[in-house]
């Protein structure tokens, strides 16, 4: 399958503008004017395959989306540096005082993949091999439930206890374990079957993933 160009893209924005936006049009004139005020803070993983909005079938306003390689949280660090997801995270939370939390995994994830993966470090990736780190712990814990000789099914093990630790890490998050507490704010760990366009959704009774319609 051809790459898209970018005119194609430029062909979709022209397609987008003279169907797509007029059928919304006044959901995103009201938007402008009383701004925006999604429910829930998306966090998911930058793999192109995986469209927020598409696989939850939510419109314009409906979801605050945050997109990282792996779909990681970093843990809560109050220092002075520069945090994209924590800062993301801060404003969902605290600001547009959003009710739900959803991490969002997925199969075939390049990222995970990675951290089984010699990969050289270079002045060109020391950041991504610096991010990978934060799937160190999950890596470890998989590969002491699941057989190293099946490579497939360790992975599958890892992309799926890796967004149970992004949830852990979310909770280091004074705003977000305040919310938690105060029963005003929700945590969700999902995964995208991207294979069957399924979801499966993290219960933490029966510490097991099960089909999002069965929740």
């Amino acid at each position: 399958m051809a790459e898209t160009t970018i005119k194609e893209i430029a062909d979709g924005h022209e397609a987008f503008r003279r169907i797509r936006f007029k059928q919304n049009e006044n959901r995103f004139k009201t938007l402008c004017k009383e701004g925006q005020n999604p429910k829930a803070l998306f966090i998911g993983c930058s793999d192109s395959r995986v469209m927020p909005a598409m696989i939850t079938g939510s419109g314009p306003g409906d979801l605050f989306i945050v997109r990282n390689i792996g779909n990681f949280v970093a843990p809560f660090s109050p220092n002075a540096d520069y945090h994209a997801t924590a800062s993301a995270i801060e404003y969902a939370v605290s600001v547009l005082e959003i009710t739900d939390i959803i991490v969002c995994g997925h199969s075939d994830c390049g990222a995970i993949a990675a951290l089984y993966k010699d990969i050289p470090k270079t002045d060109e990736n020391i950041h991504t091999i610096k991010w990978l780190e934060l799937g160190e712990l999950p890596k470890k814990i998989a590969m002491m439930s699941v057989p190293s000789s099946d490579h497939e099914a360790l992975l599958r093990y890892t992309e799926r206890i890796s967004v149970v630790f992004q949830l852990e890490n979310l909770l280091t998050y004074p705003a977000v374990q305040r919310r938690v507490d105060a029963g005003e704010l929700f945590l969700h760990g999902w995964y995208y079957k991207l294979q069957e366009g399924l979801i499966e959704y993290y219960d933490d009774e029966s510490c097991s993933f099960s089909p999002l319609g069965d929740s």
